[in-house]
């Protein structure tokens, strides 16, 4: 006898044995009679015994049948147990999802908003990835992604969810040392808080017409939060989003006439995942809070 005969030989078998006949079991799992009858066959051969009688009035199980059933049973009890398990598994709203978002809103935007989604969602953990690095969400590195890019994969569903206005700051301490600037050409002549290989900031300086050099980067880091500590600090003049600036009294937003573009911000999650049930609950609450926090 082989022990790892097709559970499919097993469930046609119990549907003969409940129906009495090939035709009421291929009805009871919308299969042909032709292959009831072939797994019936084959689980008489595996087994080396005879299962049913054949008769005019249908199949009469044998007392080997009668036996057998017991067991068949109570496998097809741990199946469907099995099946209900997977299934519910994945379409509940509990688990872990991963999400990847850069630094800045992972620092200030999104833990106030994940707090508040811990009272709707308590069954599911949050990964949560600070990486200024557009993560490939189709090696899985992570489930939702937020974005400052929009990604450009077709398996990817992506939503813009709103734009980060940018605001040239600084610290009132290095205000009251150094002046306050007037006129956005000002801010040549104080120290300044730029990229160090990203070069965003000199871009932005060169889109508004102001002919800054990285030597007017008094501070050079291309760490986000590193930016918005060195402001803190009283480094210089830095550009951060105006979230940020809300969070510090003491950090004072500069030039208000200064054009500065915005940035948008993306919530992208791959196709496939988003039929998950607990990733498309997150998904559908950041996709929801996001515009406003922003």
């Amino acid at each position: 006898m082989n022990s790892l005969f097709d559970w499919s030989l097993v469930r046609s078998f119990l549907a003969v044995l409940d129906q009495g006949s090939l035709l009421g079991a291929s009805r009871q799992l919308q299969s042909s009679q032709p292959t009831i009858g072939r797994h019936v066959a084959e689980l008489e051969s595996q087994l080396g015994l005879v299962l049913f009688e054949r008769t005019g009035r249908g199949l009469l199980p044998t007392e080997a049948a009668l036996r057998l059933a017991e067991s068949a049973r109570t496998m097809q009890l741990g199946a469907d147990a099995l099946v209900r398990s997977v299934v519910g598994a994945d379409q509940a709203v509990s688990g872990t999802v991963r999400i990847t978002a850069s630094q800045p809103m992972s620092c200030y935007v999104l833990p106030p908003l994940l707090a508040r989604m811990r009272l709707s969602l308590p069954e599911i953990q949050i990964e949560l990835v600070a990486s200024n690095a557009v993560s490939n969400l189709l090696r899985r590195e992570a489930d939702i992604a937020v974005r400052m890019v929009q990604p450009e994969q077709a398996t990817v569903i992506a939503r813009r969810v709103g734009m980060v206005a940018l605001r040239a700051c600084a610290h009132q301490d290095y205000l009251r040392r150094r002046g306050v600037p007037r006129h956005p050409a000002d801010l040549l002549s104080h120290d300044l808080i730029g990229g160090d290989r990203n070069e965003d900031t000199l871009k932005g300086f060169a889109s508004g017409g102001i002919p800054a050099t990285r030597e007017h980067f008094a501070f050079r880091t291309d760490d986000l939060i590193v930016v918005w500590e060195a402001i803190r600090a009283g480094l210089g003049i830095g550009f951060v989003s105006q979230q940020q600036i809300r969070t510090d009294p003491s950090v004072i937003p500069l030039l208000p006439k200064l054009k500065i573009q915005p940035i948008p911000v993306w919530l992208a999650v791959h196709k496939e995942v988003r039929t998950n049930k607990r990733i498309r609950a997150v998904y559908d609450y950041l996709a929801d809070a996001l515009p406003r926090a922003i």
